[in-house]
């Protein structure tokens, strides 16, 4: 490759979960500190970072795609753009990529993208490079510091996976359960809120496994973590994700009944309804195991939204398993959910497995299982009506004088005030539908950022 000129503008796009919004944004910050500029809406970038996500099926030929485009746009703009591939997909597929893919200049995986700025100089000097390196920790530390952000931050506390869920690329794309130290997150956590935060969602792979010491020597669970975070000034709301069943403790079920500041909403994926298919999984829990937790949540906070993940078709699933899934659904009545039919990923145990199911199977009981699901989130927020909550205004609306929010529950809510983002602002939830509400703010009980 010859010698380019040093990008002015990128775009990252992030395909998948949380996390890889968590980790686009933080590529975008290291851009930005070189003096690399977001592309204006609209525009062609001079640098583009695809950052993917290896759950679901045909990720890397999309991959495949989103290149081809930009070199076709490229052309036709009489430019030619430098891409990088991060993420799961280039952790598990950089080599083929490089070979299959010319127009890309940098591979790098989700545990090395630190060293992004340093391979794109490499880029800009002709070299293509990869990094698909797994370091534990190294990466946060050299992260720059986050100036200013809106009212809603992630921030990453664990990384990695130890479950092996049959089904699953994550321990081989993330790599093992690994907790951020203590100090580092409450830091981070106070930085976030002096640039803008009112609210921090906590993320990792499996959140609820993060442990550390804290500033005492004592070993601390995630509860201890968030009753560290609740006592920062300034940080009006905390939230978690993604949970496993099989990491829950008491005293992170009683945080919810004890820190007013953890919001009362749990993402809590089950999977299935069925033992055999859980099993089969090695999910590590039983239908009825799960059930009895929740009841447990719900008895520290009674008024908390429960969702979960779900995914149907799994190999061998029979009519009769699936219909498992309904009748746990039907008892926990969900205030959201996410579901998938089930995804081969190659190199996991389930890829291989007797009994895969005909993709019209799947697609019809997918069907069932949302209308359940939706039925139950209309249900809920039909049942939050006449409810007084406050409401975290995020962005504005559509139309003049319009504002978008969340309430405690993570639901959406829209209202017309006299307001600005990051507001909290104390609204009765008027009229429900199945993805949002209206609420009626009331407007002597403005709590502005300022």
């Amino acid at each position: 490759m010859k010698p380019t000129d040093t990008p002015k503008t990128y775009r990252v796009k992030s395909f998948g979960c949380q996390m890889n919004v968590y980790d686009g944004d933080r590529m975008g910050e290291m851009l930005a500190a070189r003096g690399i500029t977001p592309a204006p809406e609209g525009e062609d970038a001079d640098l583009v970072v695809l950052n993917t996500c290896h759950i679901r099926e045909k990720a890397a030929e999309k991959v495949y795609s989103d290149i081809g485009r930009l070199v076709k746009a490229g052309e036709e703009a009489g430019k030619k753009p430098l891409i990088a591939v991060a993420g799961c997909v280039a952790q598990a597929e950089g080599e083929e990529i490089m070979a299959r893919a010319p127009a890309v200049s940098m591979v790098v995986g989700p545990q090395a993208y630190h060293r992004l700025p340093e391979m794109l100089d490499k880029a800009v000097a002709g070299e293509r490079a990869t990094d698909t390196d797994m370091p534990a920790i190294a990466k946060f530390d050299a992260l720059p510091q986050r100036r200013k952000i809106g009212p809603t931050a992630f921030l990453t506390v664990q990384e990695g996976c130890d479950k092996f869920c049959t089904y699953c690329v994550v321990p081989y794309t993330r790599g093992a359960e690994i907790s951020r130290p203590y100090g580092d997150l409450v830091s981070e956590a106070q930085k976030l809120v002096e640039a803008g935060a009112r609210e921090i969602t906590l993320l990792g792979q499996n959140v609820n496994a993060w442990s550390g010491e804290d500033d005492k020597g004592r070993r601390q669970g995630l509860a201890g973590l968030i009753h560290a975070l609740a006592a920062i000034d300034g940080l009006e709301r905390i939230r978690y994700t993604t949970s496993h069943p099989m990491d829950m403790d008491e005293a992170l079920i009683a945080a919810h009944g004890e820190i007013a500041k953890l919001m009362p909403y749990l993402h809590l994926p089950v999977q299935s309804g069925n033992d055999r298919v859980l099993k089969a999984m090695n999910r590590s829990h039983t239908a009825e195991g799960y059930l009895r937790l929740l009841e447990r949540f719900r008895a520290a906070r009674p008024d908390i939204a429960l969702s979960g993940d779900f995914i149907v078709g799994f190999p061998g699933e029979t009519e009769a398993e699936f219909a498992g899934t309904l009748s746990l659904v039907d008892e926990v009545k969900y205030a959201q959910a996410f579901s998938f039919k089930y995804s081969a990923r190659p190199g996991t145990p389930a890829a291989t497995m007797d009994g895969q199911i005909a993709r019209e199977v799947m697609d019809e009981r997918l069907q069932r299982l949302q209308a359940a699901l939706n039925r139950d989130q209309l249900a809920f927020n039909q049942a939050s009506v006449g409810k007084t909550c406050e409401v975290l205004v995020e962005r504005k609306g559509k139309h003049p004088g319009q504002w978008l929010g969340k309430s405690p529950w993570l639901q959406s809510v829209w209202f017309e005030a006299d307001c600005a983002i990051g507001d909290l602002v104390t609204a009765e939830l008027a009229e429900a539908g199945p993805n949002s509400l209206r609420g009626i703010p009331k407007v002597a009980a403005l709590s502005s950022v300022g």
